[in-house]
């Protein structure tokens, strides 16, 4: 969970870069938004993103 929550963290400061400034670290550190290792870290992002999604679901049905 540590890696899921972390990468969900970079998520989450990246778009909040995008929205105040218009700058995506993500592509502007790898490449531009379609690099091949861009478009994994979104990927990673996302799948951490569900995975926290089905934690927190999990938590909520066993309280």
């Amino acid at each position: 969970m540590f890696i899921a929550r972390l990468l969900v963290i970079i998520g989450a400061l990246n778009w909040g870069l995008i929205g105040l400034f218009g700058f995506d670290l993500v592509a502007f550190l790898f490449g531009g938004q379609m690099s091949l290792i861009s478009r994994l870290v979104y990927t990673l992002v996302g799948v951490a993103g569900v995975v926290l999604i089905g934690d927190l679901v999990g938590n909520q049905q066993r309280a």
